[in-house]
């Protein structure tokens, strides 16, 4: 079981064995459900137009409901992957709901979001399907942790501005300058990595910071360990696919898959974001 900040739909989930818990969106005071009434799309719309868009984490009524209903139909023991605990406060509230469970739910916190998350939800499934435990899978996405990485980079810091990430003078600054952050995502803290100017530098600075992280922390780890991904928030299709082209290009030897990021996260970096990420596979 896993939530939307996985950039996995409760669809997809559903089609492949896996429990989705869909992430609350909250747009000018409505409350919506991601990937039931509210789309990429219109969130996206959403935020051009200024509208007040914030994130919430889910009730605990609703994930104990879900946790229940698995518990009582499919399965004898929950092996629950949300969120980072350095990046939200879900999966300490989730940690203390389990508590009531007398073993059979197991939180899993490896500091993980978006897709290296997604990629921890399949390893789950695979060690869960050669029948390994819930406890023994727990310990096994714990203790690989850190053998992923994300770099993100957001195309205006008005909507980190609006989370009091930053300052609205340094957005002011950047926004002038044409500069734009790229943050690092590791062992679940989202650091700063850089500035860049321009788009064209910021593709190529992406794909280099990756480089470096194959070349040399994940020297000793053959590429077909290794799943990589491209994401993004784009507006249009086609650039997510020049995106994801253009790194596919960069690494001839690894399989590069696209992956929208979720709803929840694009509240936070807003539209027309890129991202570049790895982990290596529990497979």
């Amino acid at each position: 079981m896993t939530d939307t900040n996985s950039g996995i739909s409760v669809s997809e989930g559903k089609a492949n064995g896996i429990f989705v818990l869909p992430m609350p969106i909250i747009v000018e005071g409505t409350c919506y459900t991601e990937g039931v009434d509210i789309t990429n799309s219109e969130l996206y719309a959403a935020l051009e137009e200024g509208k007040a868009v914030y994130t919430s984490q889910p009730a605990p009524g609703e994930v104990t409901e879900l946790w229940d209903r698995i518990l009582a139909d499919h399965a004898e023991e929950v092996v629950y992957i949300p969120m980072s605990s350095s990046l939200s406060s879900s999966c300490d509230t989730a940690k203390k709901l389990a508590l009531e469970y007398g073993g059979k739910v197991h939180v899993v916190d490896n500091r993980r979001i978006s897709v290296t998350q997604r990629t921890s939800v399949y390893d789950a499934l695979h060690l869960s399907r050669q029948g390994i435990d819930g406890v023994s899978i727990k310990a096994l996405l714990e203790k690989s942790a850190f053998d992923a990485s994300i770099y993100i980079c957001v195309d205006t810091l008005k909507f980190l501005k609006k989370s009091g990430r930053v300052t609205a003078a340094a957005a002011s600054l950047a926004t002038a300058l044409n500069l734009h952050p790229i943050l690092n995502i590791r062992g679940g803290k989202l650091d700063a990595q850089c500035v860049v100017r321009g788009d064209k530098r910021v593709q190529k600075t992406l794909i280099n910071l990756m480089k470096v992280d194959l070349e040399e922390r994940f020297r000793f780890i053959y590429h077909g360990e290794v799943v990589l991904y491209t994401a993004g928030t784009f507006l249009k299709e086609e650039q997510a696919q020049e995106w994801n082209a253009r790194v596919q290009k960069a690494f001839p030897n690894y399989q590069v898959t696209y992956s929208e990021l979720s709803c929840s996260i694009a509240c936070h970096v807003g539209y027309n974001t890129k991202a570049i990420a790895m982990a290596i596979k529990n497979r």
